[in-house]
C-alpha cells in the first residue's frame, strides 16, 4: 500500500513550513511573505538528476530573481549533505532539510515511485510556485530534471 499524499492545486493555500537549511539556520515560508517563491522538491542531493535540476536553477537564478521569484530547494537530506552539495555545485539559493518528509507530504510531493525495477515511497520531484498572498499559483508533479527550469520559465512567461 502506498503512502502517497494528496496533491495541491492552484488557488490552494501553500502549507506553512520551517526547516533547517544547509547551515542549520531555520528558514520559513513566512520569511518570504509578500514575495513569489518557487519551492521545488527533489529526492536526494548529489545524485545525477537532482544535480542537473539544482544546477539549472542555479544558472537561471538571476533571471528568476529579476522577475521577482525566490527559489527554495527541499529534500530529505541532512543539513551536512546539503552543505556539501551546495558547495560542490556552487548553488546560490537555500537548500532545506525535510528529514521526516513532513513538508513534502503537505505539498503532495511524497509517494510511490519506481526507479528501475524497485518501487518504494519517497520524495517526488515536483515544483510549487507560490504567489505573494501565499497561494499556490502553479504546481507540477513528476517533473523531469532535465529541461524543467526552461519549462517552468516558459509557463511563468519569462
Amino acid at each position: 500500500m502506498s503512502e502517497s499524499t494528496p496533491a495541491l492545486a492552484p488557488g490552494d493555500a501553500a502549507p506553512a513550513f520551517s526547516l533547517d537549511d544547509a547551515h542549520r539556520k531555520t528558514v520559513s515560508l513566512a520569511d518570504y511573505a509578500g514575495q513569489s517563491v518557487i519551492v521545488y522538491f527533489y529526492p536526494k542531493a548529489a545524485t545525477p538528476g537532482c544535480t542537473t535540476e539544482a544546477c539549472d536553477f542555479r544558472d537561471n537564478l538571476g533571471s528568476l530573481q529579476a522577475a521577482g521569484y525566490a527559489v527554495l530547494g527541499i529534500s530529505p537530506d541532512a543539513p551536512d549533505a546539503l552543505a556539501s552539495f551546495a558547495d560542490d555545485e556552487s548553488l546560490n539559493f537555500p537548500l532545506l532539510s525535510d528529514p521526516d518528509n513532513a513538508v513534502a507530504k503537505a505539498y503532495g510531493s511524497f509517494g510511490e515511485k519506481t526507479v528501475g525495477e524497485k518501487t518504494f515511497t519517497g520524495t517526488l520531484r515536483s515544483t510549487a510556485v507560490i504567489d505573494p498572498q501565499g497561494k499556490i499559483s502553479q504546481i507540477e508533479y513528476g517533473v523531469q530534471a532535465k529541461g524543467h527550469v526552461a519549462h517552468l520559465r516558459k509557463s511563468l512567461g519569462l
